[in-house]
């Protein structure tokens, strides 16, 4: 099999898998398990499974400087606080325009680099964030006669921006750039995972689940949007690039969107399916925009 059909095949997999979050975190919702707890449990299997990978199987070096330790720690912290902000969204707007809203974050990564990097503004740019937000408009007026939460809608950019806040960050800092990518993503969730042990009272307050159901959920939500999600996607960027990656992620809201109207009674208007395609068309015009001056 060809690298490109590898690497395209794998940024499939990265996006529909992530995808799943609201698969397995509604159903805990209405188990009555908080999101600190949920998270707490995503992370903490996550890790485990994923510290076994790499130690038994790939036999990856797990050391690392104080320096790096630092700035792993503090990614980690935007890279958890985005898993925190989108999940408490979900309680408040349909799980899958929030996935939708998320989806925005390529385009606060060109903000920000133009912003603070002397990346151009150019008008690709511009015209991608009056899509984007054209699209956001449509969706917070998704419903006949209803708004989108307000307080959802402020916590799905929150994450969008703490995720863009973390890729960035990774892209740029020179003493990072040489760690490969699966430990780093290691380190990120071990990190990520002490924002619940501190929100739980180091883990006072920790709920526990009693049914086989809600546990089968918990590891859901380690391996597919967490563990098999960052592998793929290592796999991918280094097979196929950052950009085409980038374009595949379009499937992530995709996925959450077709979840949440099979599984979870969610309605699909017209006007959410305008509101999505304005805000996956200024996406993919903002992440391709570097091939386009190309050709």
């Amino acid at each position: 099999m060809k690298r490109q059909t590898i690497g395209i095949l794998n940024g499939a997999i990265a996006a529909a898998s992530y995808g799943t979050n609201p698969l397995f975190a509604l159903p805990m919702y209405a188990g009555g398990i908080g999101v600190n707890s949920v998270l707490f449990y995503r992370y903490a299997i996550a890790v485990a499974i994923y510290f076994l990978w790499l130690k038994f199987v790939k036999k990856t070096s797990l050391k690392i400087t104080l320096k790096e330790g630092v700035l792993l720690s503090i990614f980690g912290l935007f890279f958890s606080l985005s898993s925190l902000t989108l999940f408490d969204a979900f309680n408040y707007i349909e799980a899958g325009i929030a996935c939708t809203i998320l989806f925005i974050y390529p385009l606060l990564v060109a903000i920000i680099m133009t912003m603070f990097f002397h990346e151009k503004l150019t008008k690709t740019v511009i015209f991608s964030i009056i899509l984007t937000f054209s699209g956001i408009f449509l969706l917070y007026n998704g419903k006949p006669g209803t708004t989108l939460n307000l307080h959802g809608v402020i916590m799905v950019l929150l994450s969008a921006l703490l995720y863009a806040l973390y890729i960035v960050g990774v892209k740029n800092v020179k003493a990072l750039r040489h760690i490969k990518p699966d430990k780093l993503s290691f380190y990120v969730m071990l990190f990520g995972l002490l924002v619940y042990i501190v929100n739980l009272k180091f883990c006072t307050q920790l709920q526990i689940i009693h049914t086989p159901f809600l546990w089968l959920c918990t590891f859901g939500l380690a391996l597919f949007p967490t563990i098999i999600s960052l592998e793929t996607i290592t796999i991918a960027i280094k097979l196929i690039g950052s950009t085409t990656t980038a374009i595949l992620g379009a499937l992530e809201p995709l996925t959450a969107i077709f979840f949440g109207v099979i599984f979870f009674h969610e309605q699909l208007t017209l006007k959410i399916c305008i509101g999505v395609a304005l805000i996956l068309s200024g996406v993919i015009l903002i992440i391709t925009r570097k091939q386009m001056k190309k050709s």
